[in-house]
């Protein structure tokens, strides 16, 4: 691993000015220290954000197309070192080399998403009841946007935000998770790579806070970033929000999710059980998206549970591993409060199940300092509130149904509401799940993971409610502006007909 670490490092260039005792960055895949930083102080946080508020005054007035060309530059530049960026992404937050990979081509997809956007920040015009006036929608840059990561994606969010954010006009202010901010560190090196060669981009447009919670707050209490987009767990989500709200601020939350796959009676099992083993046990069960429930119709119940149970087992002994080497799909869990979270999890509804398969600690032997997991199958004969809590780590509860009804009802009574699937070859079934599922995102045939760039992406209830991304998400990052103007030469009528002559 040292020649990998420090290959991937080289993207850090002044990674030496920015060591300290402060913040201890370890691998997953093995424990190993991977470099140790100094935090920001409040005063380094404070000047951050006032030279942020400077590069948006500057950035503002750059033409919304231009500011796309800078955002092309820097999709270039996460082209030309992709595989390097990829190997940094798995050696920080462990999720296997392929996925690694995903990652960074998912920010690539956003720059290219950006560019095009770049040219279609529209408005509206809207008829007027007053003859001789017009009314206009105009969108205008917001101002600083404080981005707050976890650390299961460490550079798509980012991407995500930040591509959205400079092309409407906005500078950036970036608090990675402490988990993962060398990442973090890298994709403000390759813009600052960009930023030196595009004359119009100012100094401080694009800046990282490496810290922890006292640093992630005093970037939420500062009324300089009108918008701070966090996301993480609820819990985070719950001190986040209110304190935006008290200063006015806007809150962009992408928070937890309890996503489930309903298994219909006439679904094509060859389609869905492939579906469920990456949804359930892909990135170690470490994503926002991550399926942890499979409700299944009674008469499938059985058979699905059986399949999983042997996909699970062969997975456990022989596909967990080191992230860096070809054929493992299920690396390290982040660290070891992430694997007792999980044990704890599996204490807990073991009197309400039928059958419990796999879990436990794998390779301690060989990773003393990591903490790798063999991926569990839950059957139970009801949903419980014991699984109403999101567990973030490969755990699956298989819950059987009656009717669709049924299975809607259980789907929707846990208190997230990110991610939803069904499978099914009845397109009935399909359109009901899709008008019913309280989710952000209902999928067809396909997995609860895996979303695309285009589409917004966000949930609902304890999820947050905020959308990034795709479609209209850019609309988080402007201000809104309706405007009426009188081009008329006689005295201009008022609205709603009202008089006022003196």
């Amino acid at each position: 691993m040292p020649e990998t670490l420090d290959q991937s490092l080289k993207l850090i260039p002044n990674l030496d000015s920015l060591r300290g005792d402060s913040l201890v960055v370890t691998s997953p895949v093995d424990g190993a220290e991977l470099a140790k930083l100094r935090v920001d102080s409040a005063a380094e946080v404070d000047g951050k954000i006032a030279l942020s508020v400077k590069a948006f005054e500057a950035w503002r007035d750059v033409p919304a197309p231009r500011r796309g060309e800078l955002v092309r530059l820097l999709g270039e530049k996460l082209r030309a070192n992709k595989e390097d960026l990829a190997r940094l992404v798995t050696l920080e937050c462990g999720k296997i080399l392929e996925e690694g990979r995903g990652e960074v081509q998912e920010m690539i997809d956003i720059c290219d998403f950006a560019v095009g956007l770049s040219r279609q920040l529209y408005g509206l015009t809207i008829q007027s009841e007053r003859p001789n006036h017009t009314m206009q929608e105009n969108w205008l840059p917001l101002g600083p946007v404080g981005i707050i990561s976890a650390f299961n994606f460490p550079v798509a969010v980012w991407a995500w935000n930040a591509c959205l954010a400079l092309v409407c006009g906005d500078s950036c202010i970036w608090k990675p998770s402490e988990k993962t901010p060398l990442t973090a560190l890298a994709c403000q090196a390759l813009l600052d790579e960009v930023c030196q060669t595009f004359p119009e981009a100012p100094k401080g447009l694009s800046q990282v806070i490496v810290g922890t919670v006292e640093q992630g707050t005093q970037l939420v209490e500062d009324a300089r970033v009108p918008l701070i987009s966090a996301t993480g767990s609820t819990r985070m989500g719950r001190a986040v929000g209110p304190k935006v709200a008290a200063r006015f601020g806007r809150s962009l939350l992408e928070l937890g999710g309890n996503n489930a796959i309903i298994v219909t009676e006439s679904a094509d099992l060859d389609i869905a059980i492939p579906s469920i083993l990456f949804g359930s046990v892909g990135t170690a069960g470490q994503r926002c998206t991550s399926t942890r429930r499979v409700i299944v119709h009674e008469s499938l119940v059985d058979e699905v549970f059986a399949k999983l149970s042997s996909a699970y087992l062969q997975i456990g002994e022989s596909k967990v591993g080191s992230p860096l080497v070809a054929g493992t799909l299920v690396g390290p869990l982040i660290d070891g409060p992430a694997f007792e979270g999980m044990e704890s999890a599996l204490r807990a509804v073991e009197s309400e199940a039928e059958a419990i398969v796999g879990g436990g600690r794998a390779l301690e032997s060989e990773f003393p300092n990591a903490f790798y997991a063999k991926p569990a199958v839950v059957k139970l004969k009801a949903q419980t509130p014991t699984i109403h809590t999101e567990t973030f780590a490969p755990i699956t509860y298989i819950i059987p149904y009656r009717t669709l009804e049924e299975a809607l009802r259980i789907h929707n009574e846990v208190p997230q509401g990110l991610s939803s699937a069904i499978m099914t070859t009845d397109v009935r079934d399909a359109e009901t799940f899709k008008r019913y599922s309280d989710c952000g995102i209902a999928n067809v045939n396909i997995g609860t993971s895996g979303a695309e760039i285009g589409g917004a992406f966000g949930g609902e209830k304890e999820t947050g409610g905020g959308r990034e991304s795709g479609s209209d998400s850019w609309k988080a990052y402007m201000r809104r502006q309706t405007s009426t103007t009188y081009f008329g030469r006689e005295k201009p009528a008022l609205a709603q007909g009202i008089r006022f002559d003196v």
